[in-house]
């Protein structure tokens, strides 16, 4: 989220916590005397910043600039708010009475409508909703903290996709039926059996496969979703109509024997953020740090959510919080813990959450709703982490595979990069010998609804024209003809060894989990004789079974029992002919020169 300003200066501490501390929220607020934003100083107040756009160097520092601002600075204000919302990927958050020139905080009654109504017409002209947060008042008067967020068309709404991980009997599955469907949980289950997909989760109560739940948010921030009163399904087309905002829940296994469909959730759906599930009567236990460490270690931020607290003793609860916010602060994972306890804690924590060292904690209960209000607040001000430009080649990822009566093959997965429009047509491959065959795209759906076209960081389904669903498999991709796609056997990464019992050499086979890529790969030769926990090398590696479509820069996780590695591609190496006329072409040219022999 990026954000002007948002914090409560009246609360900052003067003294540095202590290490056992959690730290509170207002640590991220500025010094009354402090005219620097604590970003990094080209965020401010307003939208001002100390260095002016233009040769005459406007002043925008000060809190009265939205009051009757010249036509100059009325045009520097639009510009720095255009900026803003475009590095929050469509909306940021804006404080209305602070300034950065050092001056008193608040604004009184009459300056406090002039500025809204600046604001207003500010938000007029980038075609922008503004929903008020909080007000609060300071020593001059009062101040207000706005959401502004870019208004999308009907047919379209701004995604962002939460991975949520944790141990087993954490309360993952029991959290999203609660979130999605509005109903609170009984206590024994009954929330998360909306949610499974399979007669065995139902019967077990786990989860083996991964899950997708939305929850939409209106302009004024509202959430959206009405289960049907009848079957208590969701309706998601009607979800996304309403919606200005869809939080995509991907909902992860807890269970070590599903640790393969975890880490396939992780990499191949891309997440945005990843909220960790801790039982606070459990504490800390079985698959918790793998799943931590693996958001980590594929740099996605990630927020706590700590459940259970109706059951839970207070002692058991504080000593479940010490060993989390001891285990946040340890050289591996080096987060700041932030108890999130009020909506102050909410806005503060959303907006410095992008910058990945502040990890908000939550504490509620699914059975009496405790906190969830400030969960749900804290979801709406989540925004993408990434941009996406449409003018570049098109890229999707497939993730899943369906034969649909009445419609044939269907593939889901994540738009990579490029705009991909109804009836285009892309290469889908590699196959099996790496070629890529041309496929058209004759019908568009984004959460269940029908769309002409789909955009770079969007997920969807598309319906494929003469094509069996057994000739597609996760990891295969459909791109734009201009890329002139080539699939590869070999490839050199940056491997860094998270765990390994004892030595890895020449010839050790792993499963690599790279994108929607799952496939075992040998290790032929690396720049070490042989690699132990925590060691770094690079290492060339060949995939066993058949060639994929890979790019450099490109995070891969390499695993084998409880054998762990993470990476990154630096080298494709031995591309492939992929054209199919070529392939046809060198097979004529082998029968003639057997034949003249």
């Amino acid at each position: 989220m990026a954000s002007l300003t948002a914090t409560e200066p009246a609360l900052c501490p003067a003294a540095i916590p202590t290490a056992e501390s959690i730290v509170p929220a207002c640590m991220f607020a500025p010094d009354r005397g402090c005219a620097d934003d604590p970003s990094g100083g080209e965020a401010f107040e307003d939208g001002e910043g100390t260095n002016g756009e233009s040769a005459d160097h406007l002043d925008l520092s000060s809190k009265l600039v939205l009051v009757s601002p010249t036509g100059e600075q009325y045009d520097s204000l639009l510009r720095r708010l255009r900026e803003q919302i475009d590095e929050g990927c469509g909306e940021t958050i804006y404080v209305v009475g602070m300034g950065s020139d050092g001056g008193d905080y608040g604004l009184d009654e009459k300056d406090m409508e002039a500025s809204i109504a600046t604001v207003r017409s500010l938000c007029e002209q980038i075609e922008a909703d503004l929903i008020l947060l909080r007000e609060r008042t300071d020593t001059s008067g009062k101040i207000q903290d706005y959401l502004i967020r870019r208004r999308v068309g009907e047919q379209d709404f701004l995604e962002v996709r939460v991975a949520v991980v944790g141990n087993v009997d954490a309360g993952k599955s029991t959290l999203l039926g609660v979130l999605t469907h509005g109903e609170l949980d009984n206590g024994r289950g009954f929330a998360r059996q909306k949610l499974f997909r399979h007669k065995h989760e139902m019967e077990s109560g786990r989860t083996s496969s991964v899950g997708n739940d939305i929850l939409g948010f209106d302009q004024e921030g509202q959430v959206v979703n009405k289960p049907d009163s009848h079957g208590g399904g969701l309706d998601w087309t009607k979800i996304c109509e309403k919606s200005s905002k869809v939080i995509t829940f991907i909902d992860l296994a807890g269970h070590e024997k599903y640790l393969k469909t975890t880490v396939f959730g992780m990499t191949g759906h891309l997440p945005d953020f990843c909220m960790l599930m801790v039982g606070s009567n459990a504490g800390i236990v079985g698959m918790t740090k793998e799943h931590l460490g693996l958001a980590l270690a594929l740099n996605v931020p990630v927020f706590v959510v700590v459940t259970k607290i109706d059951m839970c003793p207070a002692n058991i609860l504080q000593e479940t919080l010490k060993l989390l916010q001891r285990l946040l602060k340890s050289p591996g994972c080096r987060k700041i813990p932030v108890l999130v306890q009020n909506k102050d804690d909410v806005i503060v924590t959303a907006s410095n959450f992008s910058s990945e060292r502040m990890c908000p904690i939550f504490q509620i209960s699914n059975v009496t709703g405790e906190n969830m209000d400030l969960l749900k607040m804290f979801l709406n001000l989540l925004s993408s982490r990434t941009n996406f430009s449409n003018d570049e080649p098109a890229e999707f990822q497939i993730d899943d595979t369906y034969s649909v009566p009445g419609v044939g093959t269907v593939v889901s997965g994540t738009t990579l990069r490029g705009m991909i429009r109804l009836n285009d047509t892309l290469l889908l491959g590699p196959d099996p010998l790496g070629t890529f065959i041309p496929i058209t795209v004759k019908s568009i759906h984004r959460k269940r609804m029908p769309v002409r076209e789909v955009r770079g960081g969007q997920t969807a389904s598309f319906a494929l024209k003469k094509i069996k669903r057994s000739s597609i498999r996760k990891g295969m991709v459909m791109v734009s003809p201009k890329l002139m796609p080539q699939a590869t056997w070999e490839f050199e990464a940056e491997i860094l060894v998270l765990h390994h019992p004892t030595t890895i050499s020449p010839r050790y086979q792993a499963m690599v989990h790279c994108g929607s890529i799952r496939q075992t790969a040998t290790i032929l030769t690396m720049n070490k004789d042989c690699l132990r926990t925590g060691d770094k090398a690079s290492v060339h590696f060949r995939f066993i079974k058949t060639p994929e479509y890979l790019h450099c820069d490109q995070k891969l996780v390499f695993r084998e029992g409880r054998t762990k590695a993470v990476g990154t591609i630096t080298k494709v190496l031995q591309l492939m002919v992929t054209s199919v006329a070529q392939c046809i072409c060198h097979t004529f040219l082998f029968f003639i020169f057997f034949s003249v022999h």
